[in-house]
């Protein structure tokens, strides 16, 4: 017999909806691209073929419809892994809890989760303006502290912790092999650093100086396996290791709009954005 979920853990909102998504399950297609930005979400929506459905609580922003026959959700997260631990456990209630009864369905659903956002490159022959699919992430927030330990090769953390000092092992995840695969050429495929915050977590300097000295140029230099590191964001590994935690196929995609070695950010920003939402839809729908 499945165990019962307790409403203090999984809370749901007056009319049956999952609390902070404020989805119901009727709600969620099988295929979610998500965007930090709530103002993001008509970016990708306005080229679905149907809208069916819209919501919003906080910075979840959600809309499902139809593209080429088939349907799809695209939904914002805001910034962080901690919005991204949300996101990702509310979404595999969706498919996998029975919310009427808080037990867990006897069958297990994958959903196909594709992150649409931006980044930074930290190696200076990635131009901006280009688009990176995030092959590894690696985390240095501490998330995965309180999950359990995660499968597969941590060669990226443990040597992240070496070099920036940590007194924590970061976390290693990985994409969905069978959503990498499908990509054409002009995506980069990198190994990205997901930071627990934009300024100096990410060696920025404005006001406060960065504990860490000199730190893109380190982590720029590490190699493992012939691969480098390529880019800073905020979620990806959270996504990486919640999927796969939880059996769903992960991809996260990145629109390069800044150069930190050369210190160029994207004047098209915008339209590197719209090229890469509408290089997903056409892979993926």
């Amino acid at each position: 017999m499945s165990r019962q979920i307790p409403e203090s853990e999984l809370i749901l909102n007056a009319d049956g909806s999952i609390y902070h998504l404020h989805l119901k399950p009727e709600n969620l297609a099988s295929l979610v691209f998500t965007v930090g930005d709530p103002d993001r979400v008509a970016l990708v929506s306005k080229y679905f073929d149907q809208i069916d459905f819209k919501g919003n609580k906080r910075e979840f922003v959600t809309h499902t419809g139809r593209l080429r026959g088939k349907r799809v959700t695209v939904m914002s997260t805001g910034m962080g892994t901690d919005n991204v631990e949300i996101l990702m456990t509310e979404l595999d209630s969706l498919v996998n809890v029975d919310l009427k009864t808080h037990t867990v369905k006897p069958s297990e659903t994958s959903l196909e989760i594709i992150r649409l956002g931006t980044s930074g490159s930290m190696q200076a022959d990635l131009p901006v303006g280009s688009l990176l699919a995030s092959e590894i992430a690696v985390g240095v927030d501490t998330l995965m502290q309180f999950y359990p330990k995660l499968e597969g090769s941590q060669d990226w953390s443990r040597l992240v912790q070496r070099t920036l000092d940590l007194t924590f092992l970061p976390y290693q995840a990985s994409a969905s092999p069978e959503l990498l695969q499908k990509l054409p050429n002009e995506f980069f495929r990198g190994v990205t650093l997901t930071a627990p915050g934009f300024y100096a977590p990410q060696g920025r300097e404005i006001r406060l100086k960065p504990k860490m000295d000199n730190m893109i140029e380190r982590l720029a230099s590490l190699e493992v396996s012939g691969l480098k590191m390529t880019n800073f964001e905020m979620e990806t590994a959270g996504y990486y290791a919640m999927g796969q935690l939880l059996n769903h196929r992960v991809l996260s995609l990145n629109a390069i709009v800044a150069n930190r070695p050369t210190g160029e950010f994207d004047k098209k920003a915008e339209k590197t954005v719209d090229h890469m939402i509408r290089a997903a839809l056409e892979v993926y729908c």
